[in-house]
């Protein structure tokens, strides 16, 4: 039940389960979650309701300058990360500077750390902004949510916001033509009196037909690693995930599998 927010802009480095090294940046406030998604398994809790805190963004500068003194840092002491990653206490593509964000990043990247990607964790809700769109096709790992081909699971699941549409976040999706990763969690249990599952034959069968689509570049499969503000929910086995790894190398693409 007890879940955390990151109390930085950068934060880490830490080991990523999937990335390597990771230098994270959190472009969100550093004490309240800010997201369009409100997933039942985040481990940065429940969205305030609106009018509890005020939210408070980080400015393109201060990403910028914190970024370069953590990178400098890192340099100094010959300790330089995998990669740098925009995660943090929600949904990094909803600041409105995001775009001129990552070229910041790529530009410090580049004289700091040139051997370092760039991630984002995107849940995909603002792909289709035009700014934000472009900006993905600037970086190295560009990791897209997609937890369901079915509407009703991830309206139960990821709890997204009102403007959300399945259909036209896929068309989003392919339309970046294989420059995209998609990641997606599994898990079990209940919610609100309803079963929630999305590893089932039939859950796994048209979320693969959305992947054959979508054409992504890799698929990152995993399950809770941490406490969630739901206590109905179940990990999954790392068995139950290598044996959905084996349908998506069926299907043609490479897969990674985090337990």
């Amino acid at each position: 039940m007890p879940t955390f927010l990151f109390d930085k802009i950068i934060f880490g480095p830490v080991k990523s389960r999937r990335l390597g090294v990771s230098l994270g940046i959190n472009l969100l406030p550093t004490n309240i979650k800010v997201c369009s998604f409100d997933c039942i398994y985040c481990e940065c809790g429940r969205n305030p309701k609106k009018h509890e805190t005020k939210a408070v963004l980080p400015s393109r500068i201060e990403v910028q300058q914190k970024l370069k003194e953590k990178l400098e840092e890192m340099f100094a002491e010959n300790q330089l990360p995998d990669v740098i990653t925009f995660a943090g206490n929600g949904e990094p593509t909803l600041h409105p500077e995001f775009a001129g964000i990552i070229d910041d990043t790529i530009l410090l990247r580049n004289q700091l750390s040139p051997k370092a990607r760039i991630a984002v964790l995107s849940n995909a809700t603002m792909i289709q902004r035009k700014d934000v769109f472009d900006a993905l096709l600037k970086i190295e790992e560009n990791i897209l949510k997609l937890d369901s081909a079915y509407e009703e699971t991830i309206q139960l699941l990821d709890c997204p916001n009102k403007n959300f549409n399945l259909a036209k976040t896929v068309d989003q999706l392919t339309a970046f033509q294989g420059k995209v990763i998609i990641q997606t969690l599994f898990v079990h249990g209940s919610y609100k009196g309803q079963i929630v599952d999305n590893t089932t034959e039939k859950e796994i069968y048209e979320w693969i037909e959305l992947l054959k689509k979508i054409k992504p570049s890799q698929v990152m499969i995993y399950t809770i690693a941490r406490d969630t503000p739901i206590d109905t929910l179940e990990k999954i086995s790392i068995q139950v995930l290598n044996s959905i790894a084996i349908k998506v190398k069926s299907a043609g693409f490479d897969v990674q599998v985090s337990g």
